[in-house]
């Protein structure tokens, strides 16, 4: 035997093995534990080294015998991860695990590798060893026979039984009789012999004692036979039953049935009480020893005497107890009928019952492995789950099908028989669904059909695969200038559907790479975890009245998404800077001297006073009041245009002097205001002031063609202007059809058109920067101003230098000269050139008019 076995452990290794999922193995029964069954990693072809073996965690998943009753029990085998073997890992009985179940005896074993997921198919048969002796169901066997009995009267005798199978089951019987045995004269041979008859259907063996001459009580009353059964094993095993049969006298005729084997077939669901059959015994005798009464053999197991029920007069044998196919599919009941004489005789048949398999088995489904959560980038054709189907019923009751709900991103697959893998068959998006609760329905083939429901939940992992969001293309925001440092003017928030750290969403502002640099960061800052946005420095409208910012928002995934958005500020104006007066123009103050005639008539322009504000809108729009006069009834000054004129006529009581001051205020709230202190003297002009009178008002005839010119000047440009915007506009309106992207933004109607309204009357400066606006006035500030919004460019911060326009001084020298009168005509605009000035503050050589 050891050398069988050892042939037996080194031949699966020196023969070829098989492809998988064919692999097979050998190996005797009562193995001890750790003995190797064979060399599963390299007849699967997987990397031999032992920690590969233990990373892709070689294991056993599932075994199942090769049917039959006495089947089943734990997974008997294991892998060994460092040598790639299988191995014994519990006891190897052939008899628990396979029954009386006919050779071979196979185990179906599933295992399972990692990284990557695969699934093999091994069977190994488990060889019977003669561990087993035959046994009887009692050690002594009783018979009472009449002498009156005839030879070849048969009398069943209960086999033996051996667990083990093939040769090494019971091979066959043989009786005896001890010596010194019975009672009566002589030791004679006994008068019976052994019939012994093998079952076709299942090659068991039934015995039956034949009864070869008459008995005779008087000279043998008690007989004492030794049957003896053996197995074929080597060395052979036997087991002895003690037969002791009574010779009883008297009734001679014993019952008799009409046949010795009764067949019926119950399904498995049969009602109680159902009839299974009617065996019939008849005894030619009359009186009490014609009567026949049935029962059980003595011999029969309670678990049959728990399931059938006979009646003892009609022989009738009936269901009381449920039956069950999975557990017992067939019992064989042998039924006793005896005369109701003194020593009756006793007859004895057998009834064999067959269980029709019902299909009354759900599907069972195991779910052996869950791979979740599942990453919602996963390829589809990813393994989420092994489950494994198994149907107790038979035949088509057993055949199972396993299916999922349609409209999933998963799908089942099987390759191997009653074994299933849940995959996905699609793309994931987390956004949509973060978990899937799928049911797994296995459905069998009976009629009716039985099913079995399984949920598995699938977990979708997140992936980095959303950018964030803002639910505006863009923003306008409009601060107040003079604000406070640190102040927050705008929170701005964006949204990332993903989870976590793909969600955690930082903003920044974006650098400008213009020639003139970038001031954003000078002037704002932002909030990186919350996106508020604060304004670093005192924001001056008159400086930079508006501000593009970039906002960059990105997340925290890797690799991490981003977008932007267009944040516009908008700087509106305060009333902070008070009225300026162009003319008069003095370094010490506002101090202006004129001389008139005693006969000028009343609504006589004496002068005209020119003031600017820096500020916009209603607080750059000027008022002139007489704050103070020598005379208040004497001059008047023009609400928005400050021309002052004489409102009476001049009388001798008058003053030669007249002083007046002049209140110019804005519209601001509060406003602010500044004076002039103007010196009227009456007086006759001499002769060389009219030779200069003459001169001075010669000059406007000879400038005649140069204001024509200069108009026609002003109407090019302005055409010029307005075709450079019209071409602008063109080109912005292909570049949003070609981006597509539609801008939408309401925008304050108070604050819409941000820039200055410089207000001046006949003629307007340009300390504003050129860069934001053009404008066309006219003299009364009362009237709006048309404005003309440049291409944005920011000036640097610091700059203290700006443009201021300066006419013609000849033009100059006319409107500023101290005795002419109506020489710019109010409804006259002239267009100016620039000059630098420093501070914002005109130069003392240079004006604006």
């Amino acid at each position: 035997m050891r050398l069988l076995w050892a042939l037996w452990v080194l031949l699966p290794g020196a023969l070829p093995s098989p492809p998988p999922p064919g692999l097979r193995y050998s190996v005797p029964e009562e193995l001890p534990r750790g003995s190797p069954v064979g060399d599963v990693a390299l007849d699967l072809g997987l990397d031999p080294d032992p920690r590969r073996l233990r990373e892709r965690n070689l294991r056993v998943v599932a075994s199942g015998g090769s049917g039959g009753e006495g089947g089943g029990g734990g997974v008997p085998f294991e892998a060994e991860l460092s040598s790639g073997k299988l191995v014994v890992s519990g006891r190897l009985d052939r008899e628990s695990l396979c029954g009386a179940s006919r050779p071979p005896c196979l185990l179906s074993l599933q295992l399972v590798a990692e990284d990557p997921l695969e699934l093999f198919s091994v069977a190994v048969e488990v060889q019977d060893l003669n561990d087993n002796a035959p046994a009887f169901p009692a050690p002594t066997a009783r018979l009472e026979l009449p002498e009156s009995l005839r030879p070849g009267a048969r009398f069943p005798l209960e086999s033996a039984h051996d667990p083990d199978v093939g040769p090494n089951a019971v091979q066959g019987y043989r009786l005896s009789s001890p010596e010194g045995t019975g009672t009566g004269t002589g030791t004679e041979e006994p008068p019976f012999a052994l019939d012994v008859q093998t079952r076709a259907a299942d090659g068991s063996k039934s015995l039956e004692l034949v009864l070869e001459r008459e008995l005779d009580r008087e000279r043998q009353s008690r007989l004492r036979l030794v049957l003896t059964a053996f197995d074929g094993g080597d060395p052979p095993r036997s087991a002895a039953l003690e037969v002791l049969v009574e010779v009883l006298d008297a009734n001679d005729n014993g019952p008799l049935f009409n046949r010795s084997v009764y067949r019926a077939s119950l399904p498995e669901d049969a009602p109680l009480d159902t009839l299974v059959a009617t065996p019939h015994a008849s005894d030619p005798d009359q009186g009490l020893n014609g009567e026949v009464t049935y029962s059980l053999g003595s011999h029969t197991p309670a678990k049959v005497r728990q399931l059938f029920a006979l009646d003892p007069d009609s022989g009738q044998l009936r269901l009381k107890g449920p039956l069950d196919f999975e557990e017992t599919r067939a019992y064989e009941i042998s039924v006793q009928a005896k005369d109701r004489g003194p020593n009756p005789a006793a007859a004895h048949c057998k009834v064999l019952v067959e269980v029709v398999d019902v299909n009354d088995n759900r599907p069972e489904i195991a779910v052996t492995s869950v791979y979740s959560p599942v990453p919602e980038d996963a390829a589809p054709g990813t393994v989420v789950a092994l489950l494994s189907v198994t149907d107790r019923d038979s035949g088509d009751n057993g055949l199972v099908d396993c299916f999922i709900p349609p409209g999933l991103p998963f799908a089942l697959s099987s390759s191997l028989k009653n074994y299933y893998t849940l995959q996905t068959k699609g793309p994931l998006d987390r956004e949509l669904s973060s978990e899937y609760n799928i049911t797994v329905t296995a459905r069998d083939a009976g009629s009716p059909p039985l099913r079995e429901e399984k949920r598995i939940l699938v977990k979708v992992s997140d992936v980095n695969d959303n950018p964030p969001r803002f639910p505006q293309p863009s923003y306008d925001v409009y601060v107040e200038e003079n604000n406070r440092p640190g102040t927050l003017i705008f929170n701005i928030s964006a949204s990332d559907p993903d989870l976590d750290r793909n969600s955690h969403l930082s903003y920044s502002l974006l650098e400008n790479h213009k020639p003139l640099g970038d001031i954003v960061g000078r002037y704002f800052s932002i909030n990186r975890e919350n996106g508020t946005i604060y304004v670093l420095v005192p924001l001056d409208h008159e400086d930079i009245m508006e501000f593009r910012l970039v906002v960059h928002v990105r997340d925290g995934g890797l690799p991490p998404l981003a977008t932007n958005t267009t944040v516009n500020v908008f700087v509106t104006d305060q009333n902070d800077n008070p009225p300026r007066v162009l003319y008069p123009a003095s370094k010490n103050s506002s101090f202006l001297s004129e001389v008139i005639s005693p006969t000028v008539s009343p609504g006589y322009m004496v002068t005209k006073i020119v003031a600017w504000d820096a500020d916009a809108g209603y607080n750059a729009w000027l008022s002139y009041v007489v704050l103070q006069a020598t005379d208040p009834g004497l001059f008047m000054v023009g609400l928005h245009s400050g021309e002052i004129s004489t409102a009476r006529p001049l009388q001798d009581e008058d003053a030669p002097k007249q002083t007046l001051i002049i209140l110019i205020k804005d519209n601001g709230e509060p406003a602010l205001s500044t004076t002039v202190t103007l010196t009227v003297t009456v007086a006759e002009p001499s002769r060389e002031t009219l030779t200069d009178l003459t001169a001075v008002s010669a000059t406007p005839q000879n400038k005649k063609h140069l204001t024509f010119y200069l108009i026609l000047a002003v109407i090019l440009i302005s055409v010029a202007f307005f075709v450079t915007v019209v071409g602008v506009g063109i080109y912005k309106f292909y570049k949003w059809r070609q981006s597509k992207e539609i801008f939408k933004a309401s925008r304050s109607s108070l604050y819409r058109t941000p820039g200055p309204f410089n207000h001046i009357d006949t003629v307007r400066s340009g300390l504003t920067p050129p860069n934001f606006y053009q404008q066309v006035l006219t003299t009364d500030s009362r009237q709006s101003d048309l404005l003309y919004k440049m291409p944005f460019t920011p000036s640097p911060v610091g700059s203290r230098q700006s443009t201021i326009t300066r006419c013609d001084p000849a033009i100059y020298n006319q409107i500023i000269s101290t005795n002419s009168r109506l020489l710019v005509p109010s409804e006259v605009t002239y267009a100016c050139c620039s000059v630098p000035v420093k501070s914002g503050k005109l130069s003392s050589e240079h004006h604006s008019v």
